[in-house]
């Protein structure tokens, strides 16, 4: 039995405990495990907007564009890029997740052509899968999904032009294979496009080392960018100059400011912008960007499988009765940083752990989502949700809720 004392006494041990303090905690007891949707707002974010607000807009105007704003997605971007085993000039902070993937993939299928298949997951993140299909559709193909990663193989035939897989699963957690299956699409003649958003920031990702191709990621979640944050892209350097990217906008012409008629890519990376950066929402995702760099992803990986590792032993000490299952991996090797509790009543015990100052959220049909955020998720955290869990089950209090779902979960 797993004492709250022993999960105080890790906490007294954490590396990264120290971390907590750099962001805004304004309900103490509030148990937030919400970690992989919007993550907590960085403290040095809120004077680094105010800053932006105040001189650059307020008194530099339109000169602050000259004298930083324009370089700024590409900078923040090589600050992310280790997060993910890029280097400098191969991640650009551009433009929001859907919106990179349906660059990317369309890009890729044109340098592919005539393939025009697309071949996905079907436990993929459900808007990848609608903007795929609008893409493969777009080039006179279809988007293919298999059940599972470990179907891929036997779905890159010649006419697959890309693979593009979740590095995490978004409801089980679930680990993928990065090196593994971009090798063997590769060996199959088909690009590869990863989605990093659950992954990045709390697992280690070596992209250059896996040799792929292109990825997305978002820095909403763990890298805790804040509501409507930019997304990012990267693009393996020796791509960069051979796609053509489909939406011509003037972020992403060669000499923006000659307003020529004519469309004239840009060298490298940037020419994977678009329109006009959202200046402050990309300032406000530098913070917790730096923050995750300076704790280093080592020592918050070890942490978040630490966590949902305790997570699992919690979850087993629950009476058998009470109706749950585990819908992730139980090796902490094959996970991300959250873990997922089946349950039919899943998402009347979500309302119910929010009455109770836990924040989870749902996945349809009926799963109660764990995220643990190593920078600020303690360990007495997540002992105090599951005494909180077992508490709202043995009272029946999670009936008196509605099974109708609305608003965010």
């Amino acid at each position: 039995m797993i004492t709250r004392p022993q999960a105080k006494a890790l906490d007294a041990a954490d590396p990264l405990a120290g971390f907590r303090d750099l962001f805004v905690i304004s309900e103490p007891d509030l148990l937030y495990l919400d970690g992989n949707s919007l993550g907590r707002l960085p403290k040095a974010t809120v004077a680094r907007v105010r800053e932006a607000v105040d001189d650059d807009w307020g008194r530099g105007l339109v000169r602050s564009w000259q004298a930083g704003w324009m370089q700024r997605p590409r900078e923040v971007g090589d600050r992310l890029a280790p997060l993910i085993g890029a280097g400098p000039g191969e991640v650009l902070l551009a433009d929001q997740t859907s919106l990179n993937l349906f660059k990317l993939a369309t890009a890729a299928l044109d340098a592919a052509a005539p393939r025009s298949t697309i071949v996905s997951d079907a436990g993929n993140f459900p808007s990848d899968l609608y903007v795929l299909a609008g893409v493969a559709e777009r080039a006179g193909g279809s988007l293919v999904t298999v059940d599972g990663p470990e179907s891929f193989s036997a779905a890159l035939d010649p006419s697959v032009g890309l693979l593009s897989a979740s590095h995490v699963n978004f409801k089980s957690g679930k680990l993928a294979d990065m090196a593994g299956l971009t090798g063997r699409a590769h060996d199959a003649g088909a690009m590869v496009l990863w989605d990093l958003s659950h992954s990045v920031g709390a697992v280690p990702i070596d992209v250059n080392g896996a040799g792929v191709d292109l990825a997305i990621g978002c820095t909403y979640k763990y890298l805790n960018g804040g509501p409507g944050a930019p997304a990012f892209l990267y693009v393996a350097r020796h791509l960069q100059d051979q796609l053509t990217q489909p939406i011509h906008g003037w972020w992403g012409q060669q000499d923006m400011f000659g307003f020529d008629l004519g469309y004239q890519p840009a060298a490298g990376i940037d020419r994977f912008a678009v329109g006009t950066m959202p200046m402050l929402s990309l300032i406000a995702a530098e913070s917790g960007i730096e923050i995750s760099a300076e704790a280093g992803i080592g020592v918050i990986r070890e942490k978040g499988m630490a966590l949902t590792a305790l997570m699992v032993d919690l979850f087993d000490e629950l009476p058998g009765d009470l109706g749950f299952s585990l819908a992730s991996p139980r090796d902490a090797e094959d996970r991300g940083s959250h873990i997922s509790l089946s349950h039919p009543d899943g998402y009347r015990i979500t309302q119910a752990l929010i009455e109770r100052g836990v924040i989870p959220d749902f996945r349809a049909p009926d799963i109660v989502r764990l995220g643990a955020a190593p920078l600020y998720t303690r360990y007495v955290d997540v002992w105090d949700a599951f005494d909180r869990l077992r508490q709202i089950m043995e009272s029946g209090e999670h009936l008196a809720f509605t099974e109708q779902r609305s608003g965010v979960t």
